[in-house]
């Protein structure tokens, strides 16, 4: 048995923090770099997003009132996470479900850890939407590219950028030629 069918037994094929049963996938919880059964979760298509960092829908999230109880460290984990981040915006109910939340002493020191990808400004286009590594942009601005002699047309499209050290710029293709980009001349495709 693989390890996400390992973990997909585990969780009864439902989101290990909703409940949902559509598009489940397996997730590594950081820091951690090994997806192993005490090391990973189930979410679904609608949390995985937004535990990754996208904008989070707090409505969505009252379901950690009883994923917060589960008995796995690392759905525990992920858990006091996000409620640690919704109390952070300012959801006062997440603050208070918080202050109940009870975990052993080395899972509150492994949800406590961040790893050095969460640290990081998130990379951000024009608009202000998260980008992550393998999203699609488009250019919103004629760009010289220096050292290659052209210059990338607005409305050309970037598949699968990668993100850098720095926030402010990504890497792509184009024209066959890997460049670096400023993410304020960019928008999500």
């Amino acid at each position: 048995m693989s390890i996400e069918q390992s973990l997909l037994a585990r969780a009864g094929n439902k989101c290990e923090l909703c409940g949902s049963e559509q598009d489940l996938s397996a997730q590594l919880v950081s820091p951690h770099s090994q997806l192993t059964v005490d090391t990973g979760v189930v979410l679904c298509g609608t949390c995985q997003p937004q535990v990754a960092g996208a904008d989070a829908d707090a409505n969505h999230w009252r379901c950690l009132n009883d994923s917060m109880w589960s008995q796995v460290p690392a759905v525990q984990v992920v858990a006091y996470r996000m409620l640690k981040r919704l109390g952070a915006a300012g959801e006062g109910w997440a603050q208070d479900l918080l202050d109940v939340m009870y975990m052993e002493d080395d899972t509150r020191k492994w949800a406590e850890t961040r790893s050095a990808e969460e640290d990081r400004e998130p990379t951000r286009d024009s608009n202000g939407a998260i980008l992550q590594a393998g999203d699609n942009v488009t250019l919103i601005k004629d760009l010289d590219v220096k050292g290659a002699n052209f210059t990338a047309k607005r409305g050309t499209t970037v598949r699968g950028i990668s993100l850098t050290d720095n926030p402010e710029h990504i890497e792509g293709r184009v024209n066959g030629v890997r460049i670096v980009i400023i993410s304020a001349y960019t928008k999500k495709a």
